[in-house]
């Protein structure tokens, strides 16, 4: 039985650097650069081994190996993500909606900062009427403070309604991607196939957005006369 079980063992040959053929029942060392055949019993070939890398080549080839799993990854991951948008979004009027809620969820954000500058401005309007008594002469301490705090809050709120309307123009450039690639998606492209998902440009308002009801300044005409 020990014979039987020796006999069904794989047998190792190779032709060693002298041309000489090896034969073991065992990795042969004479052959590590070489390429070794593992036979079946019968002397038909199992697999080959290929020789042994050097610490060069192996590093080498687990970098070649990581770059592979990387892009796999990548396939992967861009398939999951075109497969959930087109799950997330079955319709454009379902797009259309979520890009809808997004723009008058910030578009209330803006109309709360243009009455927060109107408010500033009514404000400052008093200040400034009270700062024509001083014309030549040294403004109050207490009054000048009350000017400049205005003054501060008023760039502020404006900074901020900018920042606003850059995020209208952002969220305008990725649903615009998202509408064009859910389109091909819709007629039939495979997901992962369309490539990266780049957001169009944002230096202008989205041909399906609404245009902010705040001018570009963030101040009402009202606004900017009383603050001048």
């Amino acid at each position: 039985m020990c014979c039987s079980v020796q006999a069904a063992g794989p047998i190792y040959s190779c032709i060693d650097a002298n041309g000489k053929r090896l034969t073991s029942d065992r990795p042969i060392p004479e052959c590590t650069s070489r390429d070794q055949r593992v036979l079946n019993a019968d002397g038909s070939t199992r697999k080959v081994v290929p020789p042994k890398m050097t610490a060069d080549e192996q590093a080498e080839f687990d970098a070649r190996e990581r770059a592979k799993a990387a892009v796999r990854a990548a396939e992967m991951d861009a398939i999951r993500r075109d497969r959930n948008l087109r799950q997330r979004y079955p319709t454009e009027a379902a797009h259309q909606k979520a890009r809808q809620s997004a723009l008058n969820d910030l578009d209330r954000t803006l109309q709360l900062s243009q009455k927060r500058l109107e408010v500033l401005a009514a404000e400052r309007k008093p200040l400034l009427d009270e700062a024509e008594f001083y014309v030549g002469r040294q403004m109050p301490t207490r009054l000048k403070q009350q000017l400049d705090g205005i003054d501060a809050a008023t760039e502020a709120q404006r900074a901020l309604m900018q920042n606003q309307q850059a995020e209208t123009l952002r969220i305008n450039a990725t649903f615009d991607a998202e509408l064009a690639r859910l389109r091909a998606l819709w007629a039939g492209a495979q997901p992962g196939s369309l490539g990266p998902l780049l957001p169009a440009s944002a230096s202008k308002p989205a041909s399906a957005s609404t245009p902010p009801s705040t001018p570009a300044n963030g101040l009402s005409p009202a606004s900017s006369s009383a603050t001048r």
